[in-house]
């Protein structure tokens, strides 16, 4: 076993883990962040998308030892006081999902897109997701909601934690 301290959601975690332990399995199992999703385990899919630093990775691509001093944010993470995150509001506003599975990580790579470009056109957004997958909206109203965050400015500083 393995000892790591990992700031998640604003909250420090000290647990022992397996070596070999996935970051999306700690998230969930350990800590129960359900919101982040286990979806292909190859990080084709993007479902498992979080924040560590405040940059996005798969965390199924990503070791629970390696996350050790470092913070990560999910899901769960971006509401504050019971109010959706700017990029939650738009997802929902231009009904970017359907069975919402991709969604988790679909908001958390668009809020990387923004940090990195926070006035990205079209293309740049699609370009910017094209790592995540959804197998049901066709994507018109994940950029939509992205774009509308964009025009607004209100991903300006990623997390609000």
């Amino acid at each position: 076993m393995a000892k790591i301290t990992v700031r998640v959601d604003g909250v420090e975690n000290v647990d022992d883990v397996e070596p070999r332990t996935l970051l999306v399995h700690y998230l969930r199992e350990t800590l129960g962040k359900t919101g982040t999703v286990v979806g292909c385990d190859t990080s084709n899919c993007g479902a498992c998308t979080v924040h560590l630093d405040g940059r996005s990775v798969k965390s199924c691509n990503v070791l629970a030892v390696q996350a050790d001093g470092h913070e990560v944010t999910t899901i769960e993470g971006l509401a504050e006081d019971g109010e959706l995150h700017p990029m939650q509001q738009a997802f929902h506003e231009h009904h970017a999902l359907q069975c919402g599975y991709c969604t988790p990580g679909m908001i958390m790579q668009a809020l990387d897109v923004l940090r990195e470009n926070p006035r990205p056109d079209e293309r740049e957004i699609r370009d910017g997701l094209e790592g995540n997958l959804c197998r049901c909206t066709g994507y018109q109203n994940i950029v939509k909601a992205v774009a509308s965050v964009a025009e607004s400015g209100a991903a300006a500083g990623g997390e609000r934690k």
